[in-house]
């Protein structure tokens, strides 16, 4: 995501430098969303990381019946 936000703060920067200033300034915009959503996804992970991470659930392989 963060490629993405990367990829559109530098075309929003070239759209501006050349004349294209409202589109320049959408790119731009769209960057800065991307990359918020990005920082709130990487703290969210970070968060049940450490509260926890695995409870242990779900399939751990075949078990010995003995």
């Amino acid at each position: 995501m963060l490629k993405w936000a990367l990829l559109f703060a530098v075309l929003g920067v070239v759209m501006a430098a050349l004349g294209f200033g409202g589109l320049g300034d959408s790119f731009v915009d769209i960057a800065r969303v991307l990359f918020y959503v990005a920082i709130a996804c990487f703290l969210f992970f970070l968060f049940l990381h450490l509260r926890g991470g695995r409870t242990g659930g779900g399939f751990s392989g075949p078990s010995d019946p003995h």
